[in-house]
């Protein structure tokens, strides 16, 4: 039997059309909120992420990439963009997944299910927080994660306390220590603060860290970095040292 879920949301944005096609749908824009993921710009063309193909390429307005992967899955993510007075515009987003194969325990589809629901609603804050104060900036992305799954959720309140957000809110300026600059900081805003996410937002970077407690996987972090001097290989051996403790 067939199993679907699907996600929608609608947000006004702080950028033209043509600027939020360009964060959506190119390989560089996406690196600014949301993760690597090049693609060629034409139907059938192909996109980084997973097994993709372009589903639908109609610039600034309607993009879309379907990938599928073994077992009968597939999912969908839709953009759709529409011009909005004073120069803004409104985004109407979705996500389908479809499994046709056998969902058994190994599955986990409740699981999956509430991760993307949960990491969606992150990844549409980003997207703002991007479009405001970086746009058009070149991106360097930085992922690391630790080596093992957790289901105990003190271990992500211990790095909240490494990153000092006792007792944080939303809006709450910081200092934070940057790996690898020999005790080089810089001030912070706290951007988004839940049980599940961190973000962080400095002049230069968008901070975003991963509580995989929550679903029992690696907690993790992807950052995206625009200053001149970012060095991706640099930055990123940085920061995975910091996450695993060294």
């Amino acid at each position: 039997m067939a199993r679907e879920l699907e996600v929608r949301r609608e947000q006004d944005l702080p950028a033209t059309p043509e600027q939020v096609w360009d964060a959506v749908a190119t390989g560089a824009g996406n690196l600014g909120w949301l993760y690597p993921m090049e693609v060629e710009p034409r139907v059938g063309g192909k996109a980084t992420r997973g097994d993709s193909t372009v589903v639908a390429w109609e610039p600034p307005h309607h993009f879309a990439v379907r990938a599928t992967q073994d077992g009968g899955f597939s999912n969908t993510l839709t953009y759709r963009i529409e011009p909005a007075d004073g120069g803004a515009s409104h985004l109407r987003m979705g996500i389908h997944w479809v499994h046709t194969g056998v969902v058994d325990d190994t599955w986990n589809w409740d699981t999956k299910a509430d991760a993307a629901e949960k990491h969606v609603d992150f990844y549409q804050h980003s997207l703002p927080e991007y479009l405001r104060h970086f746009a058009g900036r070149p991106a360097v992305y930085v992922r690391a994660a630790r080596g093992e799954s957790t289901e105990d959720p003190a271990d992500f309140a211990a790095l909240c306390r490494r990153l000092g957000l006792d007792d944080a809110a939303v809006g709450d300026r910081l200092s934070l220590d940057l790996p690898g600059t020999d005790g080089g900081s810089t001030e912070v805003v706290v951007d988004w603060l839940s049980p599940d996410f961190v973000g962080l937002r400095g002049p230069d970077a968008l901070y975003r860290f991963f509580n995989g407690s929550s679903w029992n996987w690696p907690i993790w972090l992807g950052h995206h970095l625009f200053a001149e001097d970012a060095d991706e290989e640099l930055a990123t051996k940085a920061w995975n040292a910091w996450l695993n403790g060294a």
